[in-house]
């Protein structure tokens, strides 16, 4: 069988590494890839990036299934146009991607279906969005409703913070915000304290199927100071999602929402993420949804994945996944985010890379912004390596992780040095 995922970062080598594990699977298409995909025999780069170019070569090289990873050809309808083929695709219609392309949506979906979440209100007029502020005051968070690779949200400690993320989302142009149908608009959201957690499930319409838990690490620098980033690290599984708050997310959110979706005559498909913030009483409310497999959170998962995942995603667009139980290493999974000099805001590129180690059967360096001459290794974007360990605790998944990235080098190089910290501290 020929499997092709869609994406160029880190979520979709983890994608394309593990499928390649299937015995079922002949080779794996990447599209259009990096340099670690670039790099790995059983991976091949493909230079495509429009939804029916990727339908057209699906077709011509009878690809077996697609699996699709970043948010923006799902915002684009790729899913569509393979459905409308009669190619097998695992990922959200347009529709249903909206969840996370449209944060105005997503809110409003959420207090339709009663799924809890913060209050907010959403805004087009400057000068309203600026008086939501003052009368509210801060700690408070300011959304762009469009997307922006991660990096439209600002957790505005003081309300000036606030005025300038209105301004500078509004306008877009600074954040690269894609504005939806009707112009740009922020959301702004009362402030929730507590302990972020990723839930993700897989969907195929109907059905749902919890993957390992996860958290991951937004802020750029230790102990969660510095700039919001598309994430800098993750650990599985995470500590805080006890088997008690398991069940109250899948009974509160996850089936609430598929339902929800289902009723709007929108049916979901596909890996649908609930950013979580769970407060000192243990009670679950959702930040946001994502539409997709996480991403730094999809390579702590999948290196603890022991299922065949061609065969899960066989099922899952089939409709079955009611017939699918995954098997999970019961090792801990740790990744570290290396990412490019001045990410997230300028990230630097063509820095050489050197000295990233050989694949292990506890290591592995998944690759995001690089990009590979057949000579040489370079930094292409922000997110450059995620160097992933397992470990039978948490810290030995996160020693190994350090160990090895130590020998990695490039110019600018930006790494934490705690990730994982809150699972110990719970130990």
């Amino acid at each position: 069988m020929k499997v092709l995922v869609i994406g160029g970062g880190g979520r979709e080598h983890a994608l394309a590494w593990k499928l390649a594990q299937s015995p079922k699977v002949q080779c794996v298409y990447v599209a259009p890839g990096n340099g670690g995909t670039a790099s790995d025999a059983r991976l091949e780069n493909v230079a495509i990036t429009e939804p029916e170019a990727l339908a057209d070569f699906a077709q011509r090289e009878k690809v077996a299934l697609t699996v699709v990873g970043p948010e923006a050809p799902l915002s684009q309808g790729v899913v569509d146009v393979f459905l409308a083929r009669g190619l097998r695709i695992f990922g959200p219609t347009k529709a249903a991607a909206q969840l996370e392309s449209s944060k105005a949506f997503s809110k409003a979906f959420m207090q339709r279906h009663g799924i809890p979440t913060a209050r907010s209100q959403t805004f087009s007029d400057a000068a309203a969005a600026h008086a939501y502020v003052e009368q509210q005051g801060a700690p408070i968070v300011v959304k762009a409703d469009g997307l922006a690779a991660g990096k439209g949200v600002v957790v505005a400690m003081g309300e000036r913070a606030a005025h300038e993320a209105i301004d500078t989302m509004l306008d877009g142009s600074a954040l690269g915000v894609l504005h939806n149908e009707g112009g740009a608009r922020v959301v702004i959201e009362e402030y929730l304290d507590g302990e972020e957690a990723s839930f993700i499930v897989m969907v195929d319409g109907e059905h749902v199927v919890a993957l390992a838990t996860s958290q991951d690490h937004k802020r750029l620098r230790d102990g969660d100071e510095g700039p919001n980033t598309g994430g800098m690290g993750a650990y599985s599984p995470a500590p805080v999602v006890t088997p008690n708050l398991h069940a109250r997310v899948m009974n509160e959110i996850i089936k609430p929402t598929v339902a929800g979706m289902r009723k709007d005559g929108v049916p979901f498909s596909g890996f649908l993420y609930a950013g979580l913030m769970i407060d000192a009483d243990g009670n679950p409310r959702t930040l946001e949804f994502n539409t997709r497999l996480g991403d730094p959170e999809a390579q702590p998962i999948l290196m603890r994945l022991k299922s065949d995942l061609f065969d899960v995603l066989m099922a899952a667009t089939d409709g079955a996944l009611d017939q699918v139980e995954l098997q999970w290493d019961r090792s801990f999974a740790l990744g570290v985010v290396m990412a490019a000099a001045g990410y997230p805001q300028a990230p630097q590129k063509g820095a050489v890379i050197k000295g990233v180690p050989a694949p292990a059967d506890d290591l592995m360096v998944f690759h995001a912004g690089t990009a590979w001459d057949g000579q040489r290794l370079s930094v292409s974007g922000g997110r450059v390596l995620c160097v992933t360990a397992l470990g039978v605790t948490i810290k030995a998944a996160q020693q190994r992780a350090y160990d090895g990235l130590v020998g990695i080098r490039f110019d600018g190089a930006q790494y934490r040095t705690d990730i994982g910290y809150r699972a110990l501290l719970r130990k």
